[in-house]
């Protein structure tokens, strides 16, 4: 008596490796994406003399070398500003500001925007800078 050996099936093709090619991407494009808002603008912030790391989180003000604001990447003028920051720093604890001014901007423009963000209640006031290449 002769048995029949089975026929033998063709494995079907799995999409695994698939996957694993879509998560390496989607973690490739993470790692290198910007996570932090733009400005509507072009800002080149000033160069540091001294400094530390600039710590994450909280809200970020941009102003321009002409003076125009943007907030979290929305442009804006200084009144809607600082009514949108008063939502953000009324969480426990205060969220950080973060003003990321042009390396032009005049003084008389960033200064009266630092005092106003610290009259709302800001705990830290961070200046963006640009680290010198020392």
């Amino acid at each position: 008596m002769k048995l029949a050996r089975p026929r033998r099936r063709e494995t079907p093709e799995t999409i695994i490796p698939l996957i694993d090619v879509v998560f390496f991407l989607l973690i490739f494009f993470m790692l290198i994406g910007r996570m932090d808002a733009t400005a509507p603008f072009d800002v080149t912030p000033p160069i540091a003399q001294t400094g530390q790391d600039m710590p994450g989180g909280g809200a970020t003000l941009s102003v321009s070398a002409d003076g125009a604001l943007a907030l979290n990447g929305s442009a804006t003028d200084q009144a809607a500003a600082l009514v949108a920051l008063t939502d953000i720093l009324s969480g426990n604890p205060p969220a950080l500001v973060r003003i990321n001014a042009h390396k032009s901007a005049e003084l008389q423009t960033v200064l009266p925007l630092v005092a106003a963000i610290e009259a709302l209640g800001a705990q830290d006031v961070v200046l963006v800078v640009t680290p010198s290449s020392q």
